[in-house]
């Protein structure tokens, strides 16, 4: 006999580990302290191209990992026929998980963790929260874009191809074979959906042509652009935003938990990793960038007290927001591997 808190239907989400905007969306399921039994989590194979299967772009229909589907609020009593919502942008699935769980919240939580609200207090907060979000979900650096360009020579290329050509094969292959079912109408599609598929093999026959030796300058130069250029840009204007230690001060926000996944992701390609201290972290990240730029040492800690002997030190903002958010709970799930 099916219990009553089984009956309940339940948000699924789809999402991939390895996938940045995943690890944004698990960061704010913890910190908003949902039961592990209230999600259901589901992977997506990203780099075998699985959010390109018809099955999953009846969700997605731009194949966005991570996406969520959740019950509407009217459909959440055990009596009532099941309808639900897919919400594949990365800014409104965080928002509607914080939204969805609070003291005044609706839902049928199991869990009595408590709910913190992660939404900006003031409009001024929410004014910092969204140039700092809306800087850094720009296409320009987006966790793929930054990946893909992530060489500045040719040696570096080579080494970069070793990882990445093998993942853009298997993926070209997913979408060539449901174009070709569809050739053969083994599966009917419309020509939308075709057309999109048709435009994703060829944005990867672009990738691959790379490195298979073509237009190498043009890329070293988009890449050299991108490193040099555009993310020290990016990460200026979200330190001049930045309170300390967190985005909007001493209490974790919306834009902490997109920040720490594109922050973790860019600390992942200088050549780190979540286990490093904010410190060395933040100097790989420096270094990687290279052509001199460094983050002011401008964040002294609450704590410190001017009538003590102990000397402050100074530290850069993205530092001490890198230790804050390592020492959390959410950071040590997410990122335990």
């Amino acid at each position: 006999m099916m219990t009553m808190s089984s009956a309940i239907p339940k948000a699924v989400l789809y999402y991939n580990p390895q996938s940045v905007w995943s690890s944004a969306v698990l960061l704010a399921l913890n910190e908003k302290g949902y039961g592990e039994d209230e999600v259901d989590l589901r992977v997506v194979d990203i780099n075998k191209g699985e959010e390109f299967s018809p099955t999953f772009l009846r969700l997605s229909p731009k194949a966005m990992v991570p996406t969520l589907v959740a019950p509407l609020r009217g459909s959440l009593a055990s009596d009532v026929a099941s309808r639900f919502k897919a919400i594949s942008d990365t800014k409104a699935l965080i928002e509607f998980l914080d939204k969805s769980r609070s003291a005044s919240s609706h839902t049928h939580t199991t869990s009595s963790a408590p709910a913190p609200s992660l939404s900006p207090a003031t409009v001024a907060f929410a004014t910092a929260s969204s140039k700092i979000i809306d800087s850094i979900q720009a296409d320009e650096v987006s966790p793929d874009h930054l990946q893909y360009l992530n060489a500045r020579d040719q040696a570096s290329l080579q080494e970069l191809g070793k990882s990445l050509v093998p993942i853009l094969e298997s993926r070209r292959a997913a979408i060539v074979e449901y174009l070709t079912e569809c050739e053969h109408e083994t599966i009917r599609m419309s020509e939308k959906t075709k057309a999109f598929w048709r435009e994703k093999q060829a944005e990867v026959d672009t990738a691959l042509s790379v490195f298979s030796g073509n237009d190498i300058d043009g890329y070293l130069s988009r890449s050299r652009n991108t490193w040099e250029i555009t993310i020290p840009g990016v990460l200026t204007r979200v330190n001049e935003e930045f309170i300390g230690p967190y985005a909007l001060g001493d209490q974790v926000s919306i834009a902490d938990i997109h920040l720490s996944a594109w922050l973790s992701h860019l600390v992942r390609l200088a050549g780190g990793s979540p286990s490093d201290n904010g410190d060395v972290a933040i100097k790989r990240v420096e270094k990687h960038i290279g052509n001199g730029f460094v983050f002011p040492e401008d964040f002294l800690p609450s704590a410190f007290s001017p009538f003590t002997e102990e000397k402050a030190v100074a530290r850069s903002k993205l530092a001490a927001f890198w230790d804050a958010m390592k020492s959390r709970s959410s950071w040590k799930k997410v990122y335990a591997s």
